[in-house]
């Protein structure tokens, strides 16, 4: 297990991590400090437990936001599966009656 010194606000926080995922956790505790220094600026200095809470929410935000448009995605995408499903079966039958016609012209030309 490793351990990360990550510093969000000013204050440094020592965080255990798994290996590997060290320079991951860095770039988390990052964006978590930048989107502070975003509020702190916007608001000024309102208290690390209020400013902790508001960040919270925000990113929570972004990934509601997220979520749905991925869910939106997902959903496009059956609905072109199902679309190019149809359109395959339309297609495969209008090429067995096109070659059901082909064989009865070419039968009637044999017993011609």
């Amino acid at each position: 297990m490793a351990q990360v010194s990550v510093t969000i606000n000013g204050r440094a926080y020592q965080i255990a991590c798994d290996d590997g995922q060290e320079e991951h956790l860095r770039q988390l505790a990052g964006y978590i400090d930048r989107r502070m220094a975003e509020l702190i600026a916007a608001m000024g200095q309102i208290g690390d437990m209020r400013l902790l809470v508001m960040v919270s929410l925000l990113i929570a935000d972004e990934l509601s936001e997220v979520t749905r448009q991925l869910d939106d995605t997902r959903k496009t995408s059956e609905d072109a599966r199902s679309t190019a499903t149809k359109v395959d079966a339309q297609a495969a039958s209008a090429l067995e009656s096109i070659a059901a016609r082909i064989e009865d012209i070419a039968a009637r030309l044999e017993h011609a």
